[in-house]
């Protein structure tokens, strides 16, 4: 089914997918697009850009799996993620472009890469191609989905009543990708030792990555009342991990952290090495096309 807007789905349309639907005018019809009270639109629209990259270019990742997964139910289970993952980013972005005067199109194709806000999880190469491996985008889904469904929990309850309805509407799905991720958890890990050799693997591939979905930004820490702080995550997000990987006899890696630059990290638009050559696939038609519609 498709929308005039990219909000026409948190209007009560269960059986839609959100990032079905093109073209439309306004963006915000039927939805509250008030903002908060003493709210710093700029931060609003810096923490939109944060949560929204997080899914567009993650969902970027999960679509390279398209036709490459083990089997087929798998290929349609990742595409299925990755468009939930897309339609939140749809909404986070078209938020963010009320402030900034641009649309969901531009935000997505038209930004470079030290302009993109999103964690270096959501971004670092895991396959399908050469040095991918899926037990790694499994791993990633985990820990990912898991930080996410936490934060889309806590995020209900936001000043903000766009990011509100969009975490309500989420919680679904973010439930489903965490739950899907944590039985191909089970099932690698507690199957053959080829299997169980390729999740563990997974895991220290992405573990780097993991503590820097915790740690609060600058932007963050102004919005209170309106953002989630991601530190009062942890507790939670390693509750959740932790019985997963008991139940599939894997072992948490160590908590080794993926180096910094001077400090900063994918909150602060700086990426790794991967981030540019996502984006020059990701960006190619559009930039080749510019103004171009189906």
């Amino acid at each position: 089914m498709s929308f005039d807007n990219a909000y026409e789905s948190l209007l009560g349309h269960e059986d839609s997918h959100w990032a079905f639907g093109t073209g439309f005018s306004d963006a915000l019809v039927g939805v509250n697009r008030e903002f908060p009270a003493g709210v710093d639109k700029a931060d609003l629209a810096k923490y939109c850009l944060m949560l929204g990259d997080d899914a567009l270019i993650f969902s970027q990742r999960l679509s390279e799996w398209c036709s490459r997964a083990p089997e087929l139910e798998e290929d349609i289970a990742l595409a299925n993620i990755a468009l939930d993952l897309l339609g939140q980013a749809r909404m986070l972005l078209t938020r963010a472009g009320e402030v900034l005067d641009r649309d969901e199109d531009a935000l997505a194709y038209l930004r470079d890469e030290r302009e993109f806000r999103n964690v270096h999880l959501a971004e670092i190469d895991c396959g399908p191609g050469p040095g991918g491996d899926f037990g790694t985008t499994i791993a990633r889904l985990l820990v990912f989905s898991s930080w996410r469904l936490a934060l889309f929990s806590r995020l209900r309850g936001s000043a903000d009543p766009v990011l509100a309805a969009v975490a309500a509407k989420g919680l679904k799905e973010l439930a489903y990708h965490r739950d899907h991720a944590a039985q191909w958890t089970v099932r690698l890990g507690d199957g053959t030792d080829e299997s169980h050799r390729r999740m563990q693997a997974g895991l220290e591939r992405v573990w780097p990555f993991v503590d820097e979905l915790f740690a609060t930004h600058a932007v963050e820490a102004r919005l209170a009342g309106v953002a989630v702080d991601p530190a009062s995550l942890r507790s939670e997000v390693d509750g959740v991990l932790e019985a997963v990987l008991s139940a599939a006899g894997l072992t948490r890696p160590a908590d080794t952290r993926a180096a910094r630059v001077a400090g900063m990290a994918g909150r602060d638009g700086v990426h790794t090495e991967a981030m540019g050559y996502l984006l020059a696939e990701m960006q190619h038609l559009h930039r080749s096309l510019p103004g171009a519609v189906w």
